[in-house]
């Protein structure tokens, strides 16, 4: 995949290039190769690429107000910054991974909060729809629409790199072009079933996880000294451990000594693994460095609306109800719409943290307002309310009956390894703490949910629901998995 490294913004039509890349064209880009199964040279790799046009498109932004957070006061809202600073410049805000599914939703939460912000992305997670045969249950529209509509709704400008963080040259240029206060790096393969479809899956993931998160490490160390990293973690890296997890870290006694340390990490899968060694590098660079950073150990979002996706269809974002990229309640709510059983891997007992995506973007803004000082590394739990497989279950079952639905539930073999029946206790006491107001999963949000899938459900492909993808039976030969 060759993949021009832009920069533009949301005016209708961008200028003419104005500027181009002054070094050489050679780049460490990753280039996806996605070939049949049968060939013996399949693979999904990364590779320098050559000879590529380089190219900066730029128009000039409108200002925002967004005033930076006083850190000798009580920790401040978007809200209350807004108010109190109207004249301050405002605070820029690079959110990594912004064609996301958690990153579009913020990157327009955080404009329309006043921020000024820019959206770094290579639009691969599109590209592994059309590799695997999958699709969005919303209809999506380009990221060049998308913020061109955001602009003629709001008046506000969103810039967008296009572009790779895996190939330096680039990021160096977008940061260095952007300058931005903060950094909110979404962009990462989230997948952990896509993971463990193949080893060039495994690689890739770890490869682009890893080494993303260390360029834009150093991005920072050089070009953004004071610039506050917020890193989307998640609550997988503990793992289910048969004690309470702690925010971070955990203060053991040992032998007669006592020292706080970096709670213990289970990751189960690849994509887990690689955000375990993305926490060990930013709290190592926190401490050689001074780069201060935010890890938000985020459970499983669901939900789709947004008070800023919901202004326009345009601006809607993207619903996987598959089982590669699908999380469990929005995959419940679909499968409950077409009629089709709800698939419980296994027994069913495994717990998780759950939240509303509008509390994901209100946690990375209470983040934001409320930085790390320099050579700090925080760990905040991010989720809302624990359930079991079983309980999200029987809540949509009940949800869907009031519908008109007649859910049913199957259990299925679970494709994963895990434990089916374990103890679960995480703290998250870090964010509230801040000021976050948690949307609680309610009736009226399943029963919105429901409705929302329903009213999608002629785009439902009914071969992606079924789990396609076995821990145990992963191997080195690449695979196709769309039909």
């Amino acid at each position: 995949m060759r993949m021009a490294h832009l920069v533009t913004n949301c005016s209708f039509s961008p200028s003419p290039a104005v500027k181009t890349h002054p070094k050489s064209p050679n780049c460490g880009h990753n280039s996806i190769r996605f070939q049949n199964s049968k060939s013996s040279s399949s693979s999904l790799i990364a590779k320098s690429c050559s000879k590529r046009s380089k190219k900066l498109y730029v128009t000039r932004a409108s200002a925002s107000v967004q005033a930076p957070a006083d850190k000798t006061q009580t920790p401040l809202t978007g809200s209350q910054q807004e108010s109190a600073h109207s004249s301050s410049k405002p605070k820029k805000v690079m959110v990594i991974g912004g064609d996301g599914y958690c990153g579009w939703a913020t990157a327009l939460h955080l404009s329309n909060k006043g921020y000024e912000v820019a959206i770094v992305d290579n639009l691969v997670r599109r590209l592994f729809d059309h590799q695997l045969g999958l699709d969005s249950l919303t209809p999506i529209a380009s990221i060049q629409n998308r913020i061109r509509r955001w602009k003629s709704l709001t008046g506000k400008t969103i810039q967008l790199f296009i572009g790779d963080i895996c190939d330096f040259e680039f990021l160096s240029e977008a940061f260095k072009s952007f300058e931005p206060d903060s950094a909110v790096h979404f962009g990462e393969q989230r997948s952990a079933p896509y993971s463990m479809i193949d080893r060039s899956r495994a690689v890739f993931t770890q490869h682009n996880n890893v080494i993303g998160t260390l360029n834009v490490l150093f991005a920072m160390k050089e070009f953004s000294q004071e610039c506050h990293l917020v890193k989307l973690g998640t609550m997988g890296e503990y793992g289910t451990p048969n004690i309470d997890i702690e925010e971070g870290f955990i203060t053991i006694t040992h032998n007669g000594r006592t020292d706080t340390l970096p709670y213990p990490k289970q990751a189960s899968s690849f994509y887990h693994l690689s955000k375990v060694h993305d926490s060990h590098n930013i709290a190592f660079t926190c401490k050689a460095w001074g780069i201060r950073a935010t890890d938000l150990n985020q459970g499983v979002v669901y939900g789709v609306r947004t008070d800023e996706t919901a202004m326009h269809e345009e601006l809607s974002n993207r619903l996987d109800y598959d089982g590669i990229f699908g999380t469990a309640l929005n995959r419940f709510c679909v499968q409950a719409a077409v009629g089709h059983p709800l698939t419980v891997y296994g027994k069913g007992g495994q717990t998780r943290g759950y939240l509303d995506i509008r509390d994901t973007v209100q946690c990375v803004e209470l983040a934001i307002a409320n930085p790390a000082k320099p050579g700090e590394f925080r760990v905040f739990n991010q989720f809302t309310e624990q359930f079991s497989v079983n309980e999200l279950a029987k809540l949509v079952t009940a949800a869907g009956a009031k519908l008109g639905l007649e859910v049913q539930t199957k259990s299925v073999p679970n494709p994963r390894v895990e434990a089916e029946e374990h103890y679960y206790n995480a703290k998250h006491s870090k964010l509230s703490e801040l000021g976050l107001v948690p949307h609680l999963l309610s009736d009226s949000l399943l029963d919105s949910l429901l409705n929302f899938a329903v009213q999608y459900k002629d785009r439902v492909d009914t071969a992606q629901i079924m789990p396609s993808v076995s821990w145990k039976k992963m191997g080195a030969k690449t695979k196709t998995l769309s039909v």
